[in-house]
């Protein structure tokens, strides 16, 4: 269970996870992949800082299919709190050593709605591997959200995320 309670300390999904919201005050830019006509891309960059963590640990001891993590948190831009998350993970995967793949579910409630992401990640003894993530919709003026998240753990409780919500 070491990866996995060190991804919930590391805020990591917190969307993962996690996470996101739209017109907060990031500029809306370009997709670089193709969107269908009239759909625009706008790219959201947030902290994501875990304020409590759980990890349930199945057997047997270490990472084991079915282990869970569950995180909540703060999500911030330019310092100022603009959201929360709540965010479930479980180990679908485990494989030689501490490596495993997670699955995480991650709800961002923002002023204007709520977004939902989710999706797979392995986990190594270094870490974290690539953290992309799928946004699955919203609620409010996200309801027809689309997109997907990237986030890197820059402390033990702090994620960067950038969202890449397509309207």
């Amino acid at each position: 269970m070491r990866h996995i309670n060190r991804l919930g300390l590391s805020a990591a999904t917190g969307l993962a996870a996690a996470l996101c919201c739209a017109p907060l005050a990031s500029a809306a830019v370009s997709a670089t992949d193709p969107q269908p006509t009239g759909d625009k891309e706008e790219v959201i960059r947030l902290t994501a800082v875990a304020t409590q963590a759980t990890s349930l640990d199945f057997p047997a001891a270490g990472p084991s299919q079915g282990d869970e993590l569950i995180v909540a948190g703060s999500v911030l831009q330019n310092s100022t709190t603009v959201g929360t998350y709540d965010e479930t993970c479980t180990t679908t995967r485990t494989g030689s050593g501490d490596s495993s793949t997670v699955q995480c579910v991650v709800t961002l409630t923002l002023p204007k709605g709520k977004i939902t992401v989710q999706g797979a990640f392995p986990i190594t003894s270094t870490g974290p591997g690539d953290i992309t993530l799928a946004i699955t919709g919203g609620t409010g003026v996200y309801r027809t959200a689309r997109g997907y998240v990237q986030a890197v753990n820059t402390s033990s409780t702090e994620t960067q995320v950038t969202l890449h919500v397509i309207h």
